[in-house]
């Protein structure tokens, strides 16, 4: 298979394009439905849901609509045949044991094709939501996540009830049928950039999920994240994400990237994003907050793939080769621009040999 293609944040109304331009991604479950048949077709190895409970303020549309990311997930695989397709779950937000058996179903229904991305939560107003106390430091976030996930683990592997007493879960007897349709796990994934998040991934998951601000410093992580794992004695890909504008040439890409994240840019949005990431994440570092304002309204931070079908195929290849195995797509609208990219970038990844048939 080589290089993984996946699409990410599909179920949110925009994607991840903060803009108000108005052909962006509707989020629909119509579109969803759209899309997960064409990226089955072309060969889109996964489909990675954002969690998003709570919009970014009553003067912006972005993200406003985001389908649940489990029920989405199930409803995506029993419409598609080949494809992997992973549920975001927030650590502080979901009970362990509820969570091992809705994603054993999901598996289930797709036999075998559920993926979890583990998250441990940073976003402020949504802990407020649900009348939560944001932890002030990681680790406290991550020790709960570690935990979570040490319960669910258990319940998916263990043949007989079990008792828990943690930190964060006093459990009695604990029991979970179906376990997952192919054993005792399913794919995991974590999303974290911060050093704590990082190191999450690196003992528990088979892929991070992790921002970079480009090939050249992703190299560095990638191979940070995966000595980290081998002192546990494991391996552990590493994916990222981009966001895609791939047009017959270079100007064109340009122009139309200019157009709906600078001329349509949702910029009251935007700063509110960068605002909150900056007090709760360390997904971005200061500096890459000073100076990423036009990508956080073209992706939401992540890293630009512009030009024509030589210049993305290129960018994703630079990626491949710092070490990655695997990157998380976005477009301005998912289903209208995913059959050009498939039709054009694809073979040629597949001709430089990044990809394999």
């Amino acid at each position: 298979m080589g290089f993984q293609l996946g699409l990410f944040s599909a179920n949110t109304e925009s994607g991840l394009a903060i803009t108000t331009a108005p052909e962006r991604w509707s989020g629909s479950w119509t579109d969803n439905l759209r899309l997960a048949r064409l990226a089955d077709e072309v060969g889109i190895d996964f489909l990675l849901p954002v969690a998003r409970w709570t919009d970014w303020g009553r003067d912006s549309d972005f993200q406003r609509n985001v389908l649940d990311p489990l029920v989405w997930a199930t409803g995506m695989l029993a419409h598609s045949r080949r494809i992997r397709v992973y549920s975001t779950v927030h650590t502080a937000f979901h009970h362990p044991v509820v969570v091992a058996k809705q994603l054993a179903t999901a598996d289930h229904v797709s036999s075998g094709r559920i993926g979890l991305n583990i998250v441990a939560g940073w976003h402020a107003p949504e802990y407020e939501m649900f009348g939560l106390a944001l932890p002030d430091d990681h680790d406290t976030r991550y020790s709960l996540a570690q935990e979570w996930w040490d319960v669910v683990r258990r319940i998916w592997s263990s043949a007989a009830p079990f008792d828990h007493s943690g930190r964060f879960f006093q459990l009695d007897r604990v029991v979970g049928m179906p376990k997952p349709y192919n054993g005792n796990r399913v794919p995991i994934i974590n999303a974290g950039s911060s050093p704590q998040g990082r190191s999450f991934a690196a003992r528990n998951a088979d892929r991070a999920f992790t921002v970079v601000a480009g090939p050249d410093d992703g190299a560095d992580v990638v191979a940070a994240i995966r000595a980290e794992a081998r002192s546990y004695g494991r391996e552990v890909g590493v994916l990222t994400i981009g966001h895609v504008v791939c047009r017959p040439s270079r100007a064109e890409a340009e122009d139309y990237l200019r157009y709906y994240a600078d001329e349509r840019a949702d910029w009251p949005a935007v700063d509110e994003v960068m605002r909150l990431q900056g007090l709760h994440a360390q997904s971005f570092t200061r500096e890459m907050l000073a100076t990423f304002r036009h990508r956080f309204a073209a992706g939401h931070g992540s890293c630009p793939l512009v030009g024509d079908p030589d210049d993305v195929a290129g960018a994703i290849a630079a990626f491949a080769k710092a070490g990655f195995d695997g990157i998380g797509l976005s477009f301005l609208n998912y289903a209208d621009e995913l059959g050009y990219f498939a039709q054009e970038v694809i073979p040629r990844l597949t001709a430089s040999g990044i990809r394999t048939q």
